[in-house]
């Protein structure tokens, strides 16, 4: 089915990365269209399994990351901790909101995970499933153990810790997906403006 000869192999596609190597990119919004400023990413889940390809066109899994904090780091941000005691419905609502990219907001997100939680008596239910979407975007390690403990047991811990994550990596939070966005291009749109002209070519 491919080429086992490289030769061959630029003949038929040329100087483009085979069709099967595509990666997945996530990480910081820079509009609200399909464009990211983000390094590239592997994601296994949306990836066609390639170990059966010969070693030039195989693609490597990158390998997983730590947290930026720790689970009991709750310290480090006392206002997140103590929202996240009182109502974690909020902190749930910004996290799912900013790993959905905007395509769920923050009040129906905590709403629904209230809803959860008054029916079923285990929000964690609801919310273990963020964590795992989110550490499939950034690949995290699953730890100190699986998610769905993590969650069951130390609920405002796993919110707090998701929190400072995407924190860390350039979130605010509070304002939302789409307030990120605009942040984000009002920042780019300010570096542009006061970046230095380029020498002009000397003219004959």
């Amino acid at each position: 089915m491919y080429p086992q000869n490289p030769n061959a192999y630029e003949k038929h596609y040329g100087a483009q990365p085979p069709p099967y190597a595509q990666h997945a990119t996530t990480g910081f919004p820079v509009s609200s269209g399909s464009s990211y400023v983000a390094s590239t990413t592997t994601d296994s889940d949306s990836l066609f399994q390639t170990s059966s390809l010969p070693p030039p066109y195989r693609v490597q899994p990158k390998p997983r990351v730590d947290w930026s904090t720790g689970l009991c780091d709750c310290t480090s941000d006392v206002r997140n901790c103590c929202i996240t005691c009182w109502c974690p419905c909020i902190t749930f609502g910004q996290i799912a909101e900013i790993v959905d990219k905007g395509s769920t907001s923050c009040g129906a997100s905590g709403a629904l995970y209230t809803l959860v939680a008054c029916v079923t008596g285990c929000a964690c239910l609801y919310s273990c499933f963020y964590r795992s979407k989110m550490r499939q975007q950034y690949l995290l390690k699953e730890q100190p153990c699986c998610d769905c403990l993590i969650h069951c047991c130390c609920e405002s811990c796993a919110l707090c810790q998701e929190y400072r994550e995407l924190q860390n990596r350039g979130f605010d939070l509070r304002i939302g997906w789409h307030g990120n966005v605009e942040q984000r291009n009002r920042e780019l749109a300010m570096t542009a403006a006061t970046a230095p002209p380029t020498e002009q070519g000397m003219s004959r």
